[in-house]
């Protein structure tokens, strides 16, 4: 077969690869298909690959890829955390994820993810549901701010939340930039935009992403046959740490807890990921070709035979 090229390369490609193993004739999902760079490589691995993102313009834009395929790859207009549903029957040997926005959709003005350029306040990945200007413009100030110092780390959550309040109706990316900034005092030449915490809290409250990935880690879990590999790059601390935690107790190494205390008898499930592999972050080159992997990190697990916890099957 002859596959049309993804439209760019994607973080951290050689190193999730190899963390997935593929033998010709696996079946792998790419749980964020986004312009199919993982995909494209997984399909040259001799993988067939089921691919899903709920972005439509990422599905219709796929649809080159499917044609050259010959048969070997699904694109599913449908959320990641609905795949072991979907898939149910399938027997899956890898699973990956790369978590977070993508480049196309920043890219996009009109899609309203970032404050590059103006464009209208939306940032919905799946194209409906609340927008960004309906929450801005709807929800309580003090929910703003708990959003932003939630998903932003944002100390000055509460200042931001109240010029926001001040400033409404909200519609364009360049109106809230201006606003965040103005709140914080920025002057033009910083370092770093103030704007950029506030931006990613909103998008991240919009499309649930945390909990898309607690419940996508979770599927991964439930349809990952005994020796499958699950490979995850993450882009920020909040989706760092979720992937830490899921895999440092889905492999039974939690904390055992404080030596000062009375031990506690615990009977733990079976681990159902070995341990871990390290993580594995980008090198020097690749974050000088592509700024955007400087944040990024891979982690990445081999399944056991146990039950999943969650479906005890």
């Amino acid at each position: 077969m002859t596959l049309t090229a993804a439209r760019h390369v994607p973080v951290l490609l050689d190193e999730v690869i190899d963390a997935l193993a593929i033998t010709p004739g696996e079946t792998h999902v790419d749980g964020t298909y986004g312009a199919g760079g993982y995909t494209t490589a997984m399909l040259k691995a001799g993988a067939t690959v089921h691919a899903f993102d709920q972005d439509p313009d990422a599905i219709a834009d796929g649809q080159d890829m499917v044609a050259d395929a010959d048969g070997k790859l699904v694109l599913h207009h449908a959320r990641y955390s609905e795949m072991a549903e979907i898939l149910i029957d399938e027997d899956i040997e890898g699973v990956t994820l790369d978590i977070g926005v993508s480049s196309m959709q920043l890219d996009q003005a009109e899609r309203g993810f970032s404050f590059q350029k103006d464009g209208p306040l939306d940032m919905r990945m799946a194209r409906d549901g609340e927008s960004a200007a309906d929450f801005l413009n709807e929800a309580e100030e003090e929910m703003i701010a708990d959003v932003i110092y939630r998903y932003g780390e944002e100390r000055r959550s509460r200042r931001i939340a109240k010029a926001i309040v001040e400033a409404r109706p909200l519609t364009r990316t360049s109106e809230l930039a201006q606003v965040v900034r103005k709140a914080l005092g920025y002057r033009a030449g910083d370092k770093k935009d103030p704007a950029t915490r506030t931006f990613q809290a909103i998008r991240i409250h919009i499309n649930r992403e945390l909990g898309e990935l607690e419940d996508g880690l979770a599927a991964a879990e439930k349809m990952l046959r005994p020796g499958g590999r699950l490979a995850v790059v993450t882009f920020h601390s909040l989706e760092d740490r979720i992937v830490k935690n899921f895999l440092r107790d889905r492999s039974g190494q939690k904390s055992a807890g404080s030596r000062h205390l009375p031990q506690v008898n615990e009977t733990r499930p079976a681990p159902t990921f070995h341990k871990p592999a390290k993580a594995v972050r980008p090198a020097g080159a690749e974050q000088a070709l592509n700024p955007r992997a400087r944040s990024a990190t891979l982690r990445s697990a081999v399944r056991t035979d146990a039950p999943s916890e969650e479906s005890g099957q």
